[in-house]
């Protein structure tokens, strides 16, 4: 991609709104928190001081919106700590400034590898650099920055204190994570529907495991709706593709694909429905035609085999999700109830015990019944992952950000990007003959990320965004004249409309903030033609400070690509011979184990998903692995990784036979793995021959009929699809089947 090409997507990006849920209480508790604080300070101190301490209480109101499992009044401590000793330290050095250019240098550069530890952490280092450069009066001593530090504290523990005070939907953030993980299940069981192959995004599901995780009190005080849900909601992705699948299910055409069909309609029914109860704290309402399709029918078409098997599973599965709700379960009755159909055991013994009700249920509760069927007790799952409390996360930081010191880490250059754009904008911005010079650093910081696209994105909205924002703002100041105190009424209606649309766009949120600064600057008596001259100007200097200092210094992710798509290939590699291992030794297997490898196997797919979405706006020649290629590999590996879940979806008996065949299938896999990893960071060609004599010798001896076999074919296919796409990349050894 060319520059010019990169730098217009990165502008089209910068300036899109993005239409989400807006949360209206939580804006509005965020901008009272920033009126209390500028109220109370503009009464007890003077207008100066009032300015200062808004900061503190905005920046703060600012970290609890970010995307974070831990409780908000956390993230508004951690914030108000934060800023007070970035505060305290700018305050005492901004007397000396070789002493404050050398502090603002370290402060950016620990800034900078904070987003070693997340993108939370990162935000908010980036807002105590921000702070340090905002120097609205300097004290004449130390009593005087402990003075202002305090200010800046004040305004983070009132947006705390308000979390704590006016909880609105508390566990909303994680009862949203879990209900998008069915609702996202709800719609992959549509789309199976038509195409019985259709890809699943695995990130509700990351979502979910990581709201899951909590520590110790959490997990105490947490709502009962929300404990054993995902556990079932992993379990029933490989059941829905199992189903679909017209490989291992179904038949592709006919009347069991259309039994099929109706099943699959009935499960997105039934998990939208536990998806809005978790996300409302409601009880699960069901049609009664979902659960009419739920049961054993008495005529029609019967499913066989692996499909019936499936069926049955994923009956077993929907019962689990309704009764694990602990509220009373609630059906929806049509308009013109019909009695459901009788029970049937013509399918099968095994699915006739299912008849009537959502099946799989393995013990019945005397005496209680839901609409005239026995209701079972499912115990389900309650695994909590511990999260590690805030003390504890000092050691693991402290070594998430040791790993990033390296050369080549992306995190490492942006620190030192960040360091030295901070530094040259201060210096720049204290030389020019402008007003408050900070904003050239400051607009420099807040735009900057660790990858191309975020920051040339926010560049460019953040410039547009002051235009609008100083320009709306100082037409007011210039046509209302507005006093003190209304001032601080329109910085605050600013501050609430940009935490109420922060997220539709970061255009949107830049005209907000660049508006409630121009009011908040008129409460200290600054000139409003002023403002709006220097506020420009200065930004455009931060923004294209930040833009040239990534043009000069990258962190390109395009280089990184085939190491991405080699990781991913072990860790899909690691997970199938999991799989095929405990069909090898159905009394050894370890279903622990195979969980940690489809985890470690989801977070190499999203790696490479991010790098793979990043490259294509950098403006840098592909090396290696040309567009088509990539997205070839992409396909080969997602085939890959879905023909290991159908299989993980029908595990074997711990009473069925050993199977040889399939474990020197999965050795053979295992020793080709590491060779195969290399081969594509070295743009050599796969060779896949022991694992193919493998698969030859597992047919002879059980046959093509055995689903496991059926399985290891369709992933050798895969395989072989992945090195024929690498083998038509640039770099590669084998350029006989290019088409170019």
């Amino acid at each position: 991609m060319t520059w010019l090409r990169a730098l217009k997507e990165t502008a089209r990006t910068g300036l899109t709104i993005e239409r989400t849920r807006l949360e209206p209480l939580v804006a509005l508790r965020g901008a009272c928190g920033v009126a209390i604080v500028i109220g109370l300070i503009l009464w007890w101190e003077s207008p100066p001081l009032a300015v200062a301490s808004a900061f503190g209480a905005f920046a703060s109101g600012i970290a609890t919106f970010q995307r974070s499992w831990r409780p908000r009044p956390v993230l508004a401590l951690a914030a108000a700590g934060g800023l007070a000793v970035s505060t305290f330290l700018g305050y005492v050095a901004a007397a000396h400034p070789l002493a404050f250019v050398i502090l603002l240098g370290a402060w950016s550069l620990l800034a900078g590898m904070a987003w070693a530890v997340g993108p939370v952490s990162g935000l908010v280092a980036t807002q105590m650099v921000a702070v340090m450069l905002v120097t609205v009066t300097l004290p004449t001593s130390v009593l005087g920055a402990v003075h202002h530090a305090a200010l800046i504290a004040f305004g983070g523990l009132v947006q705390a204190a308000l979390i704590v005070l006016v909880p609105i939907r508390p566990w909303g953030a994680q009862r949203d994570a879990l209900a998008d993980a069915f609702a996202a299940e709800a719609d992959f069981a549509r789309r199976l529907r038509e195409d019985p192959v259709a890809p699943f995004d695995p990130q509700p599901l990351m979502d979910a495991r990581h709201a899951a995780s909590m520590t110790p009190r959490q997990a105490r005080r947490r709502p009962r709706q929300l404990r054993g849900y995902r556990a079932l909601a992993e379990r029933i992705r490989p059941v829905l593709a199992s189903l679909a699948d017209p490989v291992v299910g179904a038949p592709a055409t006919g009347p069991e694909r259309e039994r099929v069909r109706d099943l699959l309609q009935a499960a997105g029914t039934v998990l939208d429905a536990v998806a809005h109860a978790i996300r409302w704290g409601k009880p699960v309402r069901l049609p009664v035609e979902a659960m009419a399709v739920l049961e054993v029918p008495a005529s029609g078409p019967m499913l066989h085999g692996a499909a019936r098997r499936s069926a049955l599973r994923l009956m077993a599965l929907l019962a689990e999700v309704v009764e694990s709700a602990d509220e009373p379960l609630e059906t929806v009755a049509p308009a013109h109830p019909t009695p459901p159909p009788a029970a049937s055991a013509a399918e099968s013994p095994a699915e006739g015990t299912a008849a009537a009700r959502p099946a799989g249920r393995e013990a019945d509760r005397p005496g209680e019944s839901t609409g005239g069927q026995p209701v079972a007790q499912v115990a389900p799952a309650r695994h909590t992952l511990l999260r590690p409390t805030v003390p504890r996360l000092v050691p693991l930081a402290l070594r998430a950000i040791h790993r990033e010191l390296r050369w080549g880490s992306p995190v490492l250059r942006h620190a030192m990007r960040l360091t030295a754009v901070a530094c040259a904008g201060y210096l720049l911005g204290s030389l020019l003959p402008l007003g408050h010079g900070y904003w050239a650093p400051m607009a420099s910081v807040m735009v900057m990320r660790p990858d191309f696209e975020q920051t040339y994105a926010r560049g460019v909205a953040r410039f547009t965004g002051t235009l609008v924002g100083v320009a709306l703002g100082g037409a007011v100041m210039a046509l209302a004249r507005p006093g003190e105190w209304v001032s601080a009424g329109l910085a605050v209606v600013c501050v609430g409309l940009m935490y109420l649309l922060m997220r539709t766009g970061f255009t949107v949120a830049s005209a907000c903030i660049s508006a409630y600064v121009v009011f908040l600057l008129g409460i200290a008596g600054e000139g409003w033609s002023q403002t709006v001259q220097d506020r420009v100007g200065l930004t455009l200097l931060g923004g294209l400070l930040a833009m040239a200092a990534y043009a000069l210094f990258p962190a390109w992710e395009t280089p990184k690509l085939r190491d991405r798509l080699a990781d991913w290939l072990q860790a899909n590699g690691r997970y199938a011979v999991a799989v095929f291992g405990g069909h090898a030794h159905p009394l050894e297997r370890r279903p622990r184990h195979v969980r940690d490898a489809l985890l470690d196997a989801r977070a190499a797919r999203l790696a490479w998903e991010q790098s793979e979405a990043r490259a294509q706006a950098e403006p840098v020649r592909h090396r290696g692995i040309s567009r088509r290629s990539a997205g070839a590999a992409q396909t080969a590996l997602s085939t890959m990784g879905r023909v290991t879940m159908l299989l993980e979806a029908h595990p074997p008996d711990r009473s069925a036979p050993a199977s040889p065949a399939a474990e020197e299938f999965a050795a053979a896999l295992r020793v080709a793995l590491p060779d195969a990893a290399d081969a594509v960071r070295a743009r050599q060609p796969l060779d896949w021959t022991a694992v193919h004599a493998a698969l030859d010798a597992w047919r002879t001896r059980e046959g093509t009929e055995a689903l496991p076999v059926r399985c290891a074919e369709l992933l050798v296919d895969a395989l072989d699809e992945l090195a024929g796409a690498l083998s038509r990349g640039p770099g590669g050894k084998n350029r006989a089947r290019r088409r170019e």
